[in-house]
């Protein structure tokens, strides 16, 4: 092998705008941290820290004792599609939810990433409300798409409007890619705001791509608003994204999926045919599991109600001990997303900066919001026990309370001067 100053390596078109992901690279910095000896609070990553229920588990290895363990369906097995498709009619109050709409992928990544590729090309353009996941600009780039940025309004939680998207769409918009419980922000769209911008879209005759992997970790009763909940004459350029990763703790297993219209679905199955072919066969059998085994609800809403109450922690600890710092209240999902530009100065200029920092000198990793969209914003998972929420929470003040104190040293300075 040459060395990496003699490579003759140029990166094709296809992958020349790719760039990592963010909050992996925060993650295997945390990690890397640790195992040189560091005292590293990760609060960084965006899965749930619960062990996948055992009966989910005990799903898997009967199909494996069963020797379900050879190529499956590349649209995913029946018993996991037909089980889908019923958990889905039931979250939406018994709407009816056909399994020959549904493909099943190596996770929602891929779910997401076969929508785009199947919807997307050169020319079009695909509003992306911001701030975002980290991986939605990068996989409208690997369409060979354009993403257009659409800046969420910070006196709506961060989410956008009709009027919003009206005005960064044109006669190239063919796509929407709209996330519901938000990753990173934990905002829920209302199912009047969501009537609203399908409606919309479907006005202008652009796809809706709804990422609602967090359907299920909701703090209100019931699942989150979803446009499953919307009338069918709505539904007939939109994509819904599910998976069992986050209500499920089975990020590890991979199992996402598609609900779109037939002739999307056998256009992403084909797609998948010539990718990955099916998900992992174990693994289908575990989610449908999931799905459908009535043990498995009990599980969920234990976890949610923990999420609901390490919210709650780190919530009242930011209006107790800083207060004036802007966030958004999560009402999904497990992140708090709040605002550091209050502390930048000196050689803390930026939120990635402010992160760089924290962990270093505060033993605390959270991932900076340029990842998302936005350097002046942090993203903080709470998806930790209790007591790492209570010390990261502790240092995280320390921290920002040097950083206003040393900022204020140098405007002192500055005026004696």
């Amino acid at each position: 092998m040459t060395s990496s100053s003699d490579s003759v390596f140029v990166r094709s078109r296809n992958i020349r705008q790719l760039q990592p992901s963010a909050t992996i690279a925060v993650t295997q910095e945390a990690a890397r941290r640790r195992a040189v000896g560091e005292d590293i609070i990760d609060l960084s990553a965006g899965e749930p820290d619960f062990d996948t229920p055992s009966v989910i588990a005990d799903g898997a290895i009967r199909a494996i004792q069963d020797g379900k363990t050879h190529y499956p369906p590349n649209a995913g097995i029946l018993d996991l599609r037909a089980a889908a498709a019923s958990h889905l009619s039931v979250l939406s109050g018994g709407r009816p939810v056909n399994a020959d709409n549904i493909v099943v992928s190596t996770g929602a990544k891929q779910s997401l990433f076969n929508a785009c590729f199947t919807l997307f090309g050169p020319h079009d353009s695909v509003l992306i409300p911001t701030p975002c996941w980290v991986s939605y600009p990068q996989m409208i780039h690997l369409a060979r798409a354009n993403p257009v940025m659409v800046a969420g309004d910070p006196e709506f939680s961060l989410k956008v409007s009709v009027e919003d998207l009206e005005e960064a769409s044109d006669a190239n918009t063919r796509g929407l890619m709209l996330c519901t419980p938000n990753n990173p922000t934990g905002a829920v769209y209302t199912k009047s705001e969501l009537r609203a911008i399908t409606e919309w879209a479907s006005r202008r005759k652009i796809w809706v791509i709804s990422d609602e992997i967090y359907r299920r970790i909701h703090y209100a009763p019931g699942p989150a608003p979803s446009v499953l909940d919307l009338p069918d004459e709505l539904l007939s350029r939109v994509v819904v994204i599910y998976g069992a990763s986050k209500a499920y703790a089975m990020t590890g297993w991979r199992i996402g999926l598609t609900l779109a219209p037939v002739e999307v679905s056998q256009a992403i199955a084909a797609l998948q045919s010539h990718v990955t072919s099916g998900a992992n066969h174990p693994a289908q059998y575990a989610a449908a599991v999931a799905f459908s085994d009535e043990r498995v609800e009990g599980e969920v809403q234990n976890m949610v109600q923990q999420f609901q109450r390490r919210r709650e922690i780190v919530v009242e600890h930011f209006r107790e001990h800083l207060p004036g710092f802007e966030f958004v209240e999560p009402l999904g999902a497990f992140y708090l997303f709040f605002r550091v530009d209050a502390c930048f100065g000196g050689d803390v200029n930026d939120a990635v900066t402010f992160c760089q920092r924290l962990i270093a000198d505060g033993g605390v990793a959270l991932v900076p919001g340029e990842a998302f969209g936005d350097d002046r914003w942090v993203r903080l998972s709470f998806a930790a026990s209790e007591q790492q929420i209570r010390e990261a929470l502790k240092r995280l003040v320390l921290f920002i309370n040097n950083l206003r104190g040393a900022k204020a040293g140098e405007r002192a300075g500055v005026a004696r001067q």
